[in-house]
């Protein structure tokens, strides 16, 4: 009889969930990359306004998905725990600045911007383990922050100021992290609780600049509307995908996939909308990559350093 898998399924049982997890991260990362190419087509709608839209159209669409999955019970424990709601709470702002200024930077054709942002985005997650958690930081783990706060300096440097859109985006997307690691609640219900929470806003906010006279609800303008309703669809999808990802493929494998998003963003800003790629934000970019080369290598590494000592264990 064939050995059994650390998950209790035969090896051709856990090979075959291994590649679903992949294809599921895979078509998560995917359209997460392909972000700002959605968002273009909002172009002509300011970023509050698509944001409040994207909290609307994700509550009815991550509210309809999990209906149907028979998984209301999910959604009511999580908004009527006092615990559990404050953090919600907090994530629910941290995702919101994160939205708005991504929405803005696509708008303003600062896509390169959001790339960094997002390369960067790991680094900080270290970051905020070694502050926050007090976790230990490795020698090359720290070789790799190091670099990533070099490259921040020698870009404010050259340019005057701090990337402040790359920033923000890294530091808003790991906090949020951090307070959803936390918080005791599954992926999917936890963005519609956040998003709940945010609706009363969002709707007002909607509600108000239409009495102001502002298109706000884009009823005149049939394409916009459903890119705006869109924007619950495509921020359900992905999540649900990487859900599903997350069960099945070891973290190591879902950490060195987070930069295929990243990526696809730095590929259009480049070679599709040519925003332009000066000498001084190449050399950020390649420090960075560098940083992140060091430390995915160290992640691995230490993932099959522990892959051999539970087989030693086991045995």
């Amino acid at each position: 009889m064939a050995d059994a898998t650390p998950t209790g399924k035969s090896p051709p049982a856990a090979q075959d969930e291994m590649q679903r997890g992949i294809l599921l991260a895979l078509a998560a990362y995917g359209m997460w990359g392909f972000f700002p190419a959605y968002y273009k087509l909002t172009a002509s709608v300011s970023a509050d306004i698509v944001v409040a839209h994207r909290i609307v159209w994700s509550v009815f669409f991550v509210g309809l998905y999990l209906l149907l999955r028979n998984r209301g019970a999910e959604i009511w424990e999580a908004l009527t725990a006092p615990a559990i709601v404050f953090r919600l709470c907090a994530s629910a702002a941290l995702i919101g600045v994160n939205w708005l200024v991504f929405v803005w930077a696509i708008g303003q054709s600062k896509v390169l911007d959001v790339s960094l942002g997002y390369f960067i985005n790991p680094l900080v997650s270290i970051l905020i383990g070694l502050i926050v958690l007090r976790e230990r930081l490795y020698p090359l783990q720290m070789i790799a922050v190091g670099l990533a706060s070099v490259a921040v300096f020698l870009q404010a440097l050259w340019t005057g100021g701090l990337p402040w859109v790359s920033l923000v985006l890294a530091f808003s997307f790991a906090g949020y992290a951090y307070v959803r690691k936390v918080t005791p609640v599954r992926p999917t219900p936890g963005l519609l609780a956040e998003s709940t929470l945010l609706v009363p806003l969002a709707a007002g906010y909607l509600m108000l600049t239409a009495s102001w006279g502002m298109d706000s609800l884009s009823l005149n303008n049939l394409p916009v509307l459903a890119a705006l309703a869109g924007t619950g669809i495509i921020t359900a999808l992905p999540l649900i995908a990487f859900s599903g990802a997350a069960r099945r493929l070891p973290m190591v494998i879902i950490g060195i996939m987070q930069y295929i998003a990243p990526s696809l963003h730095f590929v259009m800003a480049v070679f599709i909308w040519n925003e332009p790629l000066e000498s001084s934000r190449l050399v950020t970019f390649l420090i960075i990559w560098t940083a992140l080369a060091i430390f995915t290598f160290d992640s691995y590494r230490r993932y099959q350093a522990s892959r051999r000592k539970a087989a030693l264990e086991k045995a």
